[in-house]
């Protein structure tokens, strides 16, 4: 398994965990909001219970006792009514009108008042009758007021149960933040470490080059010196200048560059002009420039390798046998390259993750060619480089989109 396989699957398992531990609060807080209300229609039964028995009270009956267990309702809304809906009795409502006294007869109530009450009431019976709802799931509860009279307890959920019922959806929110927030924050420091990483690997391989560079210099310069062949000693000022311009280039990862004026089928040209001797000979590489030779701002130096490390993956990826086709072309706004090869193609899957730094599939390299080539683009000149399509065993094409100039 990859390195991105791997880090797939850790998101595939986080995500898992994060979803489990969610599901996981979201039933224990369920299940403490239908205990919570499972003791409200205890206490509503006992209540109830408490009413039809001091209604039917007799001389031996601790009407006290019956009365305090009334009155210690001080949290539960709650409404006697009669089998047709009539408002007896309410408590514990939070009136609108408030110059009435919550405690007065409901005969005494504001116009305000009493129909803020019939319409609770009518939200709590829907279209049905008292008797049509009153059973153990309901919040209607039937007591018996003399021998054939019945009356009925129409209560609803208090504060606190109303609040804690909201409570599971509101920690579903704080949690999916706050995962989201995590997971962010590990992408982040992950990404800005590799960043580091690649920086300071630049900057020391352009270090390290620098010596054997300066060294190769005088040699040349010693073997012109010596009479040698002057055209051995051309091929050799050629390679050593490209090793300077490799170190140049490797020196400006992690700063920015300078860029400037230039013109892209020009760049583009010059970059593939220098591929042409340095790839198979079996290779057909094809320009297709647009007739306008439209202006970019660029670092020269940074773009010609952007040219050359997609040239060299695409050489790679037809196994040095096969077809390159280069396009340039405007679209509005914006300049394009299309770097198209004849090559084994790339998995739909992998269209973002070939990119990321480590990623490759040959057996030798470090996976950095193509994330170097979508810093530059992307970073240095504000453009975007993308696989814009690609088939297995028909090939791939790599699209690179500039700012164009007016």
């Amino acid at each position: 398994m990859g390195i991105y396989e791997r880090q797939r699957t850790g998101k595939f398992i986080f995500l898992i965990l994060s979803i489990a531990a969610i599901i996981i609060f979201l039933i224990m807080s369920n299940n403490l909001v239908k205990e919570l209300a499972k003791q409200e229609r205890e206490r509503m039964n006992i209540w109830a219970s408490a009413t039809e028995r001091l209604a039917n009270a007799e001389i031996n009956t601790d009407i006290e006792f019956l009365l305090g267990i009334i009155s210690e309702n001080n949290s539960i809304p709650v409404m006697r009514v009669d089998e047709d809906g009539n408002i007896l009795e309410f408590r514990n409502f939070n009136l609108p009108d408030t110059h009435d006294d919550p405690a007065s007869p409901i005969e005494t109530l504001s116009d305000k008042n009493r129909k803020f009450l019939a319409d609770r009431l009518h939200k709590g019976l829907g279209n049905s009758s008292p008797s049509d709802l009153a059973n153990n799931e309901s919040h209607i509860i039937k007591v018996r007021i003399y021998s054939d009279n019945y009356q009925y307890i129409y209560y609803e959920d208090s504060i606190l149960l109303r609040r804690l019922s909201l409570y599971p959806y509101v920690q579903l929110c704080v949690m999916v933040v706050l995962v989201i927030i995590i997971y962010f924050a590990v992408v982040y420091t992950k990404r800005a470490e590799q960043n580091r990483v690649w920086v300071g690997l630049s900057k020391e391989t352009a270090h390290q080059l620098g010596t054997p560079i300066s060294s190769l210099m005088a040699w040349s310069d010693y073997l012109s010196a010596t009479g040698a062949d002057p055209e051995i000693t051309s091929e050799i000022n050629k390679d050593v200048q490209r090793l300077s311009t490799i170190a140049s280039r490797f020196s400006k990862i992690g700063s920015q560059p300078e860029v400037q004026l230039e013109y892209l089928n020009d760049v583009v040209g010059s970059s593939l002009d220098y591929m042409k001797n340095r790839i198979s000979g079996k290779v057909d590489l094809n320009m297709h420039l647009s007739e306008d030779d439209h202006g970019v701002r660029l670092s020269r130096p940074l773009f010609e390798w952007v040219m050359e490390n997609l040239t060299k993956n695409a050489v790679d990826a037809m196994e040095g046998i096969g077809k390159i086709d280069i396009t340039t072309g405007v679209d509005h706004n914006k300049v394009f390259i299309e770097i198209k090869d004849t090559g084994k193609g790339i998995p739909r899957k992998n269209f973002k993750t070939i990119f990321n730094p480590g990623f490759t599939t040959k057996k030798r390299g470090w996976g950095l060619g193509l994330t170097l080539v979508k810093r530059i683009i992307e970073e240095y000149h504000g453009g975007k480089i993308f696989v814009k399509e690609s088939n297995i065993g028909q090939g791939t094409t790599f699209r690179i989109e500039l700012p164009k100039i007016s």
